[in-house]
């Protein structure tokens, strides 16, 4: 489940990046000595944030004891796009969004599967 929900956030995201076109901060403002790669992708949604809370919701949902620390680890990979000056705020805000949204998807996928064929098997 977590790689479908990494799956879809990873189309998702990128369909949404080449819609909105968004270039990086780091782009803006020549001055700046990035410490990663410069990269070359559009900057909105966070593809990062994306995954991590696509990851991190499935695995929230299904390993509730470590859920604080899932969202904690996507939170810290999403504050640290901003701290790299590769993503505006905006940017963080919609991957998060977007994230949970698919992992949401994915949840409620499987659940409707699930549900479908624990009647079914009740049936017979």
């Amino acid at each position: 489940m977590a790689l479908l929900a990494l799956l879809l956030s990873t189309i998702l995201g990128d369909l949404v990046k080449h819609v909105v076109k968004r270039i990086r901060p780091s782009a803006n403002i020549p001055s700046v000595n990035l410490l990663i790669v410069k990269p070359l992708s559009y900057s909105f949604p966070s593809g990062h944030t994306t995954s991590s809370f696509a990851v991190a919701g499935v695995l929230a949902r299904y390993f509730k004891e470590y859920a604080l620390e899932f969202l904690s680890l996507a939170f810290l990979i999403s504050f640290s796009r901003l701290y790299l000056y590769v993503h505006y705020p905006t940017d963080v805000l919609a991957g998060i969004i977007l994230g949970l949204i698919c992992s949401g998807i994915i949840i409620y996928v499987f659940d409707k599967v699930r549900y479908k064929n624990h009647n079914c098997k009740g049936t017979q």
